[in-house]
């Protein structure tokens, strides 16, 4: 009795996972990176504060020992400038830190080969679901499994005399992994930074673990991200951890526009338009090229004309879904409207992040939190 085996449950005091000194840094690194929107000599500044006040260094690893390790690593080049030499971040870099954001926001998701939207259509695809019917005229070699089809023969006739008929043909069923073309749109306007709230940086986090999971997990999808302020505009996955705000209106009609005729271009059947903002349209350019702006409040002639665009965005079957980077409950509102108005989605989150979202789904008509 004394050896019989006790189930039941273990608790330990926490331990950290074992980091390496550049390891505890690089997070640090990539976090401030993102806060100074690419200011390589800002973030270092900001870096050696934060070793002065929480000794983030020890004598055996400093911070120029740091910066060395990031050029080692490829995370750093030297490149010229009108001051000299100077350091500027690499590719590797960059995608560094739309990884990091991803694992924040998401969790640690690996790379899991190409497409993997499922549909419930059975057919000639390009996953096997491990689910076997007869062979029918028409379905092609490569589909037959050989090891059920030869069981079935010897099944039916033994091994002795052993024979292989039509009827002893089996096929794997598989599903098709459908594709989906994506337009991402950042809301780069004044007001993300307005009121002493950096609602820039989150946009920027999201916006990078979306990239990073579509990229990764998805590679057989197109991304496209738009950003907008009194115009849309197309930038690259590679601009995005520099992104800055400008002094902009927010109009959204003009980010819907290029969002669509983006979209439009796509072959693949399966099309969507995530934009990130803080609710607040406040910029129309009319046919003639004016401008009409209008920053107090909310103004009629521009969100009905946003509702417009969602519900053609609804008619064409691309769902929007709208990442909210703000609390206030009238700008709230204005994204329940334009969510109803596109049959789309909501996710709402604010300054504290992205763990505490609360997702709207119209099409079920409940709320989830999602931690």
């Amino acid at each position: 009795m004394a050896n019989a085996s006790r189930n039941g449950f273990f608790f330990r005091t926490y331990s950290a996972p074992d980091q390496t000194p550049f390891e505890k840094l690089f997070e640090i690194f990539n976090e401030l990176i993102t806060h100074t929107s690419g200011d390589l000599d800002e973030a270092l500044d900001w870096l050696k504060q934060l070793d002065k006040e929480y000794n983030l260094t020890t004598p055996d690893y400093s911070l120029d020992d740091f910066v060395e390790d990031l050029k080692k690593k490829g995370y750093l080049r030297e490149e010229i400038t009108p001051e000299g030499m100077g350091l500027a971040l690499t590719a590797k870099a960059e995608q560094a830190i739309r990884k990091q954001a991803l694992e924040q926001i998401f969790g640690n998701l690996q790379k899991a080969g190409r497409g993997q939207h499922r549909t419930k259509h059975a057919g000639s695809g390009d996953e096997h679901t491990g689910e076997f019917r007869e062979y029918r005229f028409g379905d092609s070699l490569e589909r037959i499994s050989l090891t059920e089809s030869l069981r079935n023969a010897q099944i039916h006739n033994g091994i002795g005399e052993f024979s292989l008929r039509e009827d002893d043909l089996v096929v794997e069923e598989s599903v098709f992994k459908s594709q989906m073309s994506t337009v991402l749109m950042i809301d780069i306007s004044h007001s993300m930074i307005l009121y002493g709230e950096d609602r820039i940086t989150p946009a920027k986090k999201v916006a990078m673990a979306l990239s990073e999971l579509i990229i990764t997990r998805y590679p057989k999808d197109t991304l496209d991200i738009i950003v907008f302020g009194n115009d849309a505009w197309p930038i690259t996955v590679q601009e995005l951890p520099y992104l800055q705000v400008g002094p902009y209106h927010t109009n959204t009609v003009a980010g819907l526009q290029l969002a669509m005729d983006i979209l439009r271009r796509k072959r693949n059947t399966n099309k969507q338009i995530f934009m990130i903002t803080d609710g607040k349209p406040s910029c129309i350019r009319e046919k003639d090229g004016s401008y009409y702006m209008n920053s107090n409040g909310l103004d009629p002639y521009v969100t009905e004309k946003c509702y417009t665009y969602a519900a053609q965005a609804r008619k064409l079957r691309i769902p929007i879904t709208t990442f909210m980077i703000a609390t206030d409950p009238y700008l709230q509102r204005f994204v329940n409207q334009f969510t109803e108005a596109n049959q789309g989605k909501a996710f709402y989150t604010g300054l504290q992040g992205l763990g505490e979202m609360i997702f709207e789904d119209y099409e079920t008509n409940r709320k989830k939190r999602i931690r």
